[in-house]
């Protein structure tokens, strides 16, 4: 029975935020019959386009998911029915015409049916670059805008927009099979899989735009893939690590703003909304992560281990800060990366002082990715701040200000720059 409207949300606005939170699935759903990543993200733009004609005529569906998801389903067979190769086409897809609608596929020898991670698996295939493959998985995963990558990646939006264009043409022009991989190729894909995942998560975590600090749905999607994962793939310890991480990471979302959206600092998080559960998850994936590594441990597992630090204290300032600024000090080492070293000075700045934390950040000043980086500023006026360098501090934190494209964040940090007196 199809689900009548209901009274309720604005239509336009219902049809931007449900195709914000949908458009990953759709996307993956419509892909598993076209085939094709780019035509899938099309037609899931011409539900869109129908939503916004129909819903403010008739009102928003009783489940507006399931309505986009449908249309774009009836027009991926639409579509299939007028190419020319249409019989081919049902031959490989392996079902007659009237089971379109609910597309089934042939069982993957390691029993994974899951529609989400055979977009991530098939975005980062190995004809791609890996800037590609994270760029073109965040945005149909994801759901970014170009914008939103850019600012993850710290590289120019055009750039990121010309890598998506041309890796959905070479998916195409290749013909790479929408599947979840095994054997080796899953091992070639996994680095840029877990990369991937990494920073839909962060996305969530932090958005990078808009008017709310957190987008909870990012988050679920990329912990439940990481969970997925770590099912699939057992004996790999960097899975288990990212696993760990966002465990640890998303036991503290809850806190991580206060009772009107704005964001709250680490140290000022009350600990006790700190979810018990999922830190108990994340520091049992860890011990797998660890009890399954044959050599150093990779940065997801480094990482996932100074997450642990801030699980297992009962306060900020009883944090083995010591710990921490020596696992940075690995993850430097194994991955080097100016925001790394950027965490690295925070760090020690809580074993050693503000004043060589304060030469550790100087020294990034020139670093050409963190030009436009709105947290390095941020960092080195809380330094100056501590350093009873007041107006030096002021000046820093309405400089991170104007970077930041946050407005929660923006907020926070102009409240910063006042109280820097």
């Amino acid at each position: 029975m199809t689900p009548q409207p209901t009274a309720g949300p604005d239509p336009r606005t219902a049809v931007e935020t449900v195709f914000r939170m949908e458009a990953p699935r759709i996307i993956a759903g419509v892909a598993r019959i076209v085939r094709d990543v780019g035509i899938a993200e099309e037609l899931a733009q011409d539900a869109l386009v129908a939503a916004l004609e129909q819903w403010p005529r008739d009102g928003v569906p009783g489940n507006p998911g399931a309505w986009l998801m449908a249309t774009a389903r009836r027009r991926a067979v639409d579509l299939i029915r007028r190419r020319e190769n249409y019989s081919r086409k049902l031959q490989e897809i392996g079902r007659d015409l009237s089971a379109v609608a609910e597309p089934e596929e042939p069982a993957d020898p390691d029993g994974i049916d899951d529609d989400l991670l055979r977009l991530v698996f098939t975005a980062c295939h190995p004809v791609l670059s890996a800037e590609a493959r994270i760029a073109l998985t965040l945005r149909l995963l994801g759901g970014l805008t170009t914008a939103e990558i850019a600012r993850a990646f710290l590289v120019p939006e055009p750039t990121v927009a010309q890598r998506i264009v041309r890796a959905k043409r070479t998916l195409a022009t290749k013909n790479v099979a929408f599947e979840v991989p095994y054997g080796p190729d899953r091992e070639a894909r996994l680095g840029s899989v877990l990369d991937v995942i990494y920073l839909i998560f962060n996305e969530g975590y932090a958005a990078t735009t808009g008017d709310d600090w957190l987008r909870p749905a990012l988050c679920e999607d990329a912990l439940r893939l990481a969970r997925v994962l770590s099912g699939l793939m057992p004996k790999e310890p960097e899975v288990h690590g990212l696993t760990a991480l966002l465990e640890l990471q998303a036991s503290r979302a809850v806190a991580r703003t206060g009772p009107h959206g704005e964001p709250v600092l680490l140290r000022d998080q009350n600990r006790g909304r700190w979810n018990r559960m999922l830190i108990a998850r994340g520091i049992a994936a860890l011990g797998r992560a660890e009890a399954t590594a044959c050599g150093a441990p990779g940065p997801y597992t480094l990482q996932a281990a100074i997450a642990a630090c801030h699980a297992h204290a009962y306060s900020y300032d009883e944090t083995d800060w010591g710990r921490i600024a020596t696992l940075y000090g690995l993850l430097a080492a194994r991955a080097p990366s100016p925001v790394v070293e950027l965490n690295r000075a925070v760090a020690v700045s809580m074993v050693d002082g503000p004043e060589p934390a304060l030469e550790i950040v100087d020294a990034l000043a020139a670093e050409p990715a963190l030009a436009d980086y709105h947290l390095l500023p941020s960092v080195r006026g809380d330094l100056l701040a501590r350093l009873g360098r007041t107006a030096q501090a002021r000046a820093e934190f309405e400089r991170a200000a104007s970077l930041a494209r946050n407005e929660r964040e923006r907020e926070l940090l102009l409240r910063r720059a006042a109280e820097a007196t």
